[in-house]
């Protein structure tokens, strides 16, 4: 119960932030939770209707209090909200009108509603609530709705409209707003209320803190079911139905559930309750559960179903684990500086530092970061993937390492070009093809957040499927090639630390399969100097023959190195300078290899791409180089 201990306490810390109108999905107070809504319905303090309208898609979020059973409920159970809530609950006429012909089980939530109400009523003696519990008790919101065109009848006026079926009108306002809501008829309008007292504000009783509050004492004053909560290790009001919309609104996953009487979720000869399973107090698991919902949608990352997200409990910023170096010095604000000379990443590296020291001046080292992932193989269930509890100290650490060891000079696109590591995301693109299948994307995600978090090893798996992505040129877009090229240059020398690669030329490495990756290099540059003289536009066969090169070096060089003689004519008499360069380049290099090892045809590993990806860049140094930097003093 590490978890949920971790997200109350992360609550407690953030008590400030409780119904922040700047969150898209805000902390939520105690016994509340979040609707949109279609219908806003006026009231004067006598209970009489005073003004009703739809609601706007960008106006329609609503903090409403809500019951334990109602904030969990699914399917067709009847288990009203406590003021705000659909028309099968505060329209007292809603079957009068048809109730909602799409459902195979037709009825009203209205008396429950009421008698709940009415409880609240009585418990609090608020005017506001009074007047909505007065006007409600009249039965005939529906047909006040119709009268004032919000709501729109059936052609024989016995039901609501299942659609709208006039051509020359404009479509009335309700079937856009339930559009945009994705109900499916008007029948599933959500109200919310305003009651208008003069010398009494707000009027929303959504925005209310008085009525906030008086419904966490009222329904403290409900809960009967108590017992020793496993979080707190304290008597408390214990929960039986736990919260869902986690990850995202309309989420009906669960963290925690014990519904199934019958099966085997506790029954058995250990257990013969939910509550004997698991025992956790209702304030507990609601403050934990929002909490969750608010960190996912402040600074979680979301893929389908998958939903990651890093916090600290004291409420301090911690980066994101799942981003590019780029996203992480930046942010939005992208930018790259041309390199002075060599193939260096120091301005990357020293913005790096500034970035995390940052973030230390305000993390503490020994406070508590939280990392956890979520999933869900079905629609009713959740499970953690992925759970780790670090210091803040550690957790910098650790990022900084990852952006450190795993740097190459990255190019995501003409403006994305950086020193630094790359994203999970992007590396399980590359490994696997942008049309990766989903599952296969989120599984490779959970594999590698381990290797930036925990520091392990990235799997060799990963980095082979990456190098041989990237030693095939053939049939992918340039911009894609170069992507894959330096994640997998990345990749590799993340997995071998111990060889100390640099991400300059290392004119002193003398292995075979550096060396190799040398030679493609300057045979390719040969000839594409040799078709730009020529005024020829196609691939060089350096290019078409990559991935043969990287399985028969040997014997393909022979075939590159036979294919380069009609350009060196070419370029003898009229690049002759040029050529000279680049073949007693070529000269030094094959001169550096051991006899032996330069007529094996054993297949080349990935670091033929670092001597390949370093020796291009030499080539072409002063033209495209780059390297990320920043002033970005954001952390201040």
């Amino acid at each position: 119960m590490s978890w949920i201990e971790k997200l109350y306490q992360t609550y407690e810390s953030n008590r400030g932030r409780i119904a922040d109108p700047n969150d898209p999905i805000p902390l939520l107070p105690l016994f509340h939770t979040i609707q949109n809504a279609q219908l806003h319905v006026v009231l004067d303090g006598y209970g009489n209707l005073n003004t009703v309208d739809t609601v706007e898609k960008d106006y329609a979020r609503t903090i409403i209090p809500a019951t334990e059973d109602s904030a969990g409920k699914a399917g067709a159970k009847i288990a009203p909200h406590a003021l705000c809530d659909t028309l099968q609950y505060v329209a007292g006429d809603y079957l009068d009108y048809g109730g909602n012909p799409t459902k195979n089980k037709n009825e009203s939530g209205f008396r429950p509603y009421i008698e709940a109400l009415e409880g609240w009523v009585l418990f609090s003696g608020n005017q506001k609530l009074k007047s909505v519990l007065t006007y409600l008790k009249k039965e005939t919101l529906i047909k006040d709705l119709i009268a004032r065109k919000v709501l729109v009848a059936s052609e024989d006026g016995q039901s609501l409209a299942l659609k709208w079926a006039g051509c020359d009108e404009e479509t009335p306002k309700i079937f856009k707003v339930i559009k945009q809501a994705n109900k499916k008829g008007q029948f599933e309008a959500f109200v919310r209320f305003s009651v208008e007292i003069p010398g009494a504000l707000p009027t929303e009783l959504w925005l209310d803190e008085e009525i906030r509050d008086s419904w966490i004492n009222y329904y403290q004053t409900l809960q009967s079911v108590l017992g020793i909560c496993m979080v707190t290790g304290t008597d408390s009001n214990l929960s039986s139905n736990h919260p869902k919309y986690i990850r995202y609104p309309g989420d009906g996953a669960k963290l925690i559930s014990a519904n199934d009487d019958s099966g085997f979720t506790y029954r058995g000869q250990k257990f013969t309750s939910g509550l004997e399973a698991c025992s956790i107090g209702i304030e507990v698991t609601q403050k934990a559960h929002s909490a969750l919902r608010w960190l996912i949608e402040h600074q979680g990352r979301r893929d389908g179903d998958q939903a990651f997200v890093a916090w600290a409990v004291s409420g301090a910023d911690v980066p994101d684990p799942q981003i590019d170096t780029l996203s992480l010095l930046f942010g939005g604000d992208e930018t790259v500086v041309t390199a002075s000379a060599g193939y260096t990443a120091a301005q990357v590296a020293q913005a790096l530092s500034r970035k995390i020291a940052g973030y230390s001046a305000k993390l503490k080292a020994t406070d508590d970061v939280v990392v956890i992932g979520l999933d869900s193989a079905t629609p009713g269930r959740m499970a953690i993937s992925y759970y780790r509890e670090l210091t803040g100290s550690d957790f910098l650490d650790r990022l900084e390492s990852w952006h450190t060891d795993c740097c190459w000079l990255q190019y995501f696109g003409k403006d994305r070009v950086f020193y630094g590591a790359p994203a999970p995301r992007d590396v399980a693109e590359v490994a696997y093809g942008r049309r990766i299948d989903e599952k296969l994307r989120k599984a490779t995600v959970e594999r590698l957040l381990p290797c930036v978090i925990d520091a392990v090893s990235v799997p060799s798996d990963l980095v082979e499927s990456c190098v041989r992505r990237a030693s095939s040129r053939n049939g992918i877009e340039y911009w894609e090639w170069e992507k894959s090229l330096g994640i997998a240059c990345a990749l590799y020398r993340k997995e071998n630390q111990k060889e100390g690669y640099g991400m300059a030329l290392d004119e002193e490495r003398n292995s075979r399969d550096y060396l190799y990756g040398r030679l493609l290099a300057l045979g390719e540059h040969l000839e594409e100097r040799a078709l730009f003289v020529g005024g020829e536009k196609r691939a060089t066969n350096a290019e078409k023959l990559m991935q043969r090169f990287a399985d028969h070096p040997y014997t393909t060089w022979r075939i590159i190195e036979t294919s380069l003689t009609p350009h060196k004519v070419r370029l003898h008499s009229r690049r002759p300078g040029f050529l000279h360069a680049v073949q007693e380049e070529i000269d030094t290099v094959c001169q550096r290899f051991d006899a032996e090892e330069f007529v094996s045809d054993k297949r080349l590993s990935g670091e033929f791409l670092l001597g390949y990806h370093c020796q291009r860049a030499k080539l072409k140094s002063g033209s495209t180089q780059v390297v990320a930097a920043t002033d970005d003093d954001s952390e201040e």
